[in-house]
């Protein structure tokens, strides 16, 4: 039983469609296949009520499954999809199923044949109270209880962090946790710690400080230190250390050197210094850097979860001469489905009977109606207009549209998070580096100076290498970005795309409808034929659309009102499935309809030429006017491809629409790469195709968008757009001016060079001293003192903040 199917269990659910409903007891007894009882009342005559009270299926709290007799339930599924989980923070979601005190007490002696029985949960669910006690003689063999997560497929909305690999496991939540209480313990560690071993002006010592200096860094160890070391494990199995090996090695040095100093003090009567300070301080930046990081990048969305929003929860199933609903995702090819006016369609399929207008903007990103019949077909996700249609489903689940671009996106959204950044590569570097000097050092002065030195100047190397700089270098120039970029109208999401790809584009592609162009409906033309009064015609067209919600309608209604005409009084207004509406004013019967109408009604009419959808008003006899609705270029595309050209990049159109449409819209705005009649597939080709030629922006608002936009190396969503199209972009424009996106080129080419400098400061600081702590140069009398080591580790991690403060448009 699926989440799906808890929404319709008898109670829950009423259709007000006489042709839709549940079937009773008697009537599932004709449907021998499991598959089809999506909406089963399970109440049993022999006294074995299965009681599913009337609500919703999230609140199940009390809910009694007491069993007096035999029962198979073999089979039975209890799947849990929860693939949509947000913000992808593993262990933060809210219960989706609050089962608090439900009731499973069996006290009878009956078997209860339950194998096979699967209860895969994807979501959370609190069991918390559950009684499950006296389960007897009760075969539960092969009951399925995983717990399937599939649905965050690696936590693609953080793909942009740099180093954090590992940290897939770690949330936002428990992040900040760490970091409030590592920097409650790292105060009082650095108020009673020498630094380097040097009393400061606020260093407050007394007898026993260091075991109380001890006990802290333990406890911070044990708090601060897990994400990591989580994330060097990770990227050491994967044979690519980077930001966290590097961390994670000053952190076990700077630790455990300190406790073997602390011994040796006290037990052994050695002078060594210790390095809690150190400890402490690399501990709580490295958590800072890496929870801004977090904070800059948890509203990436996950695409594939929008679309799974798109398709209905139920179908209206046929058997025989009745239909019955059942969970979308238990549906089969070759089965009848009815879609009702305002429904989505549940899957890919053929229409078997009935005729209707179908919004299929959502998937081919054109705001144009499309008329259906008998044996056209239809896309599961897309709207059913004003008519209601049987639909013989031919593709379902991964096999449909939805279903295979569910697939696309994933693949372009795990290739793209793969990318190592600029910071890792540095990372790694150092990591190697470091580790290399290290080692040395410690063979080399070991047979010159003893192995006590040695080992002093190899984790005085170690230390050297702490990241404090590097770990904020580029989390501070993210901040400062998104704070900037924000301001401007822009919500940056995948910061790595944008820092990195933004100074190297070559290409724009771009999406005409809604990205170009306003995306939705206008008077664009109204023709009247026998010296008909323009403004009398228009008051019948909007009289009889008056009351109508049809996006058609609506532009009519808009237009009438911008010309200050007052709709005529209608009656008897009908609405006529796949061809208009028709309706009386005066006592003359109107009709604004399609030419289709006109020609299966053999009524004479001049055609009306245009690229926009024409509709016609006609009392009959003849045709009194045409009026074309289509869409019209936005106010600031002109402006943003002109300053596309001015910096070097070529504006490329691409849309599913026709090629005079894209033509036309191309010659207005100077566009002079056209690509018309492309499927959502084809956009992704596309994108790959110019990615060989040089990187590529990708810039859409719909659905169809959304393949070509995760290919993309930096992609832009049309804010007023679609959630599937924002969850797969880089950055949301919030802002209605295109030019915007031409501000955001320039801000994230300024803070890449930002990024660049603060990699600078912080590598360059370590590639200096690294080698000078080893005593590369002490042939030359040069040494590096721990102490001004530390001293200069610390003005390098402040230039890098101010160098990031300091970043503009």
């Amino acid at each position: 039983m699926t989440k799906k199917d808890m929404d319709q269990m008898p109670g829950m659910d009423d259709h007000e469609s006489q042709d839709v409903h549940d079937l009773s007891s008697d009537q599932m007894a004709q449907h021998q296949d499991a598959d089809h009882h999506g909406q089963m009342d399970m109440h049993h005559e022999n006294g074995s009520d299965h009681d599913h009270a009337a609500g919703h299926h999230n609140h199940m709290a009390g809910m009694d499954m007491g069993h007096n007799s035999h029962h198979d339930m073999s089979n039975m599924n209890m799947n849990h999809d929860h693939g949509d989980m947000g913000q992808h923070q593993q262990g933060t979601q809210k219960n989706d199923h609050d089962m608090n005190g439900m009731n499973m007490q069996h006290s009878h002696s009956g078997k209860h044949d339950m194998s096979n029985m699967d209860m895969n949960h994807s979501g959370d669910h609190d069991m918390g109270g559950m009684d499950m006690d006296q389960h007897d003689g009760h075969d539960m063999s092969g009951m399925d209880m995983g717990h399937d997560m599939g649905g965050m497929h690696g936590m693609h909305g953080m793909h942009g962090m740099h180093g954090m690999a590992g940290m897939g496991g770690m949330n936002m939540g428990d992040m900040r946790r760490r970091f409030w209480w590592s920097l409650g313990l790292m105060v009082i560690i650095v108020i009673i710690t020498p630094f380097m071993g040097m009393i400061l002006p606020f260093t407050i010592t007394f007898p026993g400080s260091q075991w109380v200096t001890a006990v802290l860094s333990i406890a911070l160890y044990l708090i601060g230190t897990k994400p990591f070391f989580d994330g060097a494990v990770s990227e050491l199995k994967s044979h690519k250390p980077a930001m966290m090996s590097l961390i994670s090695m000053g952190l076990l040095v700077t630790f455990w050197y300190s406790i073997y100093a602390l011994l040796a003090n006290a037990f052994l009567g050695a002078h060594v210094m210790d390095y809690f300070w150190e400890f402490a301080t690399l501990t709580v930046i490295m958590l800072l850097g890496h929870l801004i990081e977090m904070s800059a990048t948890m509203r990436a969305g996950d695409a594939t979860a929008e679309l799974r929003k798109l398709m209905p929860d139920t179908a209206h199933v046929k058997h025989g001469d009745t239909f019955m609903d059942m969970p979308a995702s238990q549906l089969e090819n070759g089965m009848v489905v009815q879609v009702q006016a305002g429904e989505s369609f549940p899957a890919d399929g053929e229409i078997q009977s009935g005729q209707t207008q179908v919004d299929e903007s959502l998937m081919t990103g054109e705001s144009k109606l499309i008329s259906k019949k008998v044996g056209d077909p239809v896309i599961g996700g897309s709207i059913n207009g004003d008519g209601t249609v049987l639909v013989k489903l031919n593709k379902v689940g991964n096999q449909s549209f939805v279903g295979q671009l569910q697939a696309t996106l994933l693949a372009s959204q795990t290739s793209k998070s793969t990318v190592e950044t600029l910071a890792s590569r540095v990372a790694s570097w150092l990591f190697w580096v470091a580790l290399v000097f290290a080692i040395g050092a410690l063979i080399i002065w070991t047979p010159i100076n003893g192995l006590s030195y040695a080992i002093n100047i190899a984790v005085t190397t170690l230390v050297i290498a702490c990241p404090h700089a590097l770990g904020l270098a580029v989390p501070m120039v993210i901040q400062r970005t998104k704070a900037i970029a924000a301001k401007d109208g822009i919500l940056i999401k995948n910061n790595q795309a944008v820092l990195s790809s933004s100074k190297t584009i070559k290409y724009a592609l771009m999406d005409k409808t809604g990205t170009l162009t306003n995306g939705n409906f206008s008077v664009q033309d109204l023709t009247t034929y026998q010296d008909f009064d323009r403004n009398q015609v228009l008051a019948i067209m909007s009289g009889l659309d008056q009351q109508s919600s049809h996006p058609l309608a609506q532009s009519i209604l808009n237009y009438a009102k911008d010309q200050q005409v007052t709709p005529a009084t209608a009656e008897n207004v009908k609405a006529l499935p796949g061809y208009g509406i028709t309706g009386e004013i005066k006592g003359q019967d109107y009709a604004l309809v399609s030419n289709k109408y006109l020609d299966e009604h053999h009524i004479d009419y001049q055609p009306l030429k245009s690229d926009a959808t024409v509709s016609y008003l006609t009392d009959g006899r003849q045709v009194l006017a045409a009026i074309a609705q289509g869409d019209t270029i936005k106010d600031s595309a002109q402006a943003f491809i002109d300053s596309l050209k001015r910096d070097h990049i070529i504006p490329v159109l691409v849309t599913g629409d026709n090629q005079a449409t894209a033509n036309r819209v191309a010659q207005q705005l100077g566009i002079t790469e056209v690509k018309s009649q492309v499927s959502p597939q084809d956009k992704i080709k596309l994108v790959k195709e110019y990615q060989a030629k040089g990187p590529v922006m990708m810039i859409g608002d719909g659905i169809n968008d959304a393949p070509a936009l995760a290919q993309a190396n930096l992609s832009v969503a049309i804010g007023a757009g679609t959630k599937v199209a924002q969850a797969s972009a880089d950055a949301v424009l919030i802002s209605p001016s295109l030019t915007k996106i031409s501000d955001l080129i320039s801000l994230s080419r300024h803070a890449s060079r930002k990024q660049v400098e603060n990699l600078c400061w912080g590598a360059g600081y370590n590639i200096i001293a690294i080698p000078a702590a080893a005593g590369v140069f002490a042939f030359a009398g040069i040494t590096l003192n721990p102490m001004i080591g530390a001293i200069v580790m610390s003005l390098s991690t402040v230039i890098v903040a101010v160098n990031a403060m300091l970043l503009r448009k």
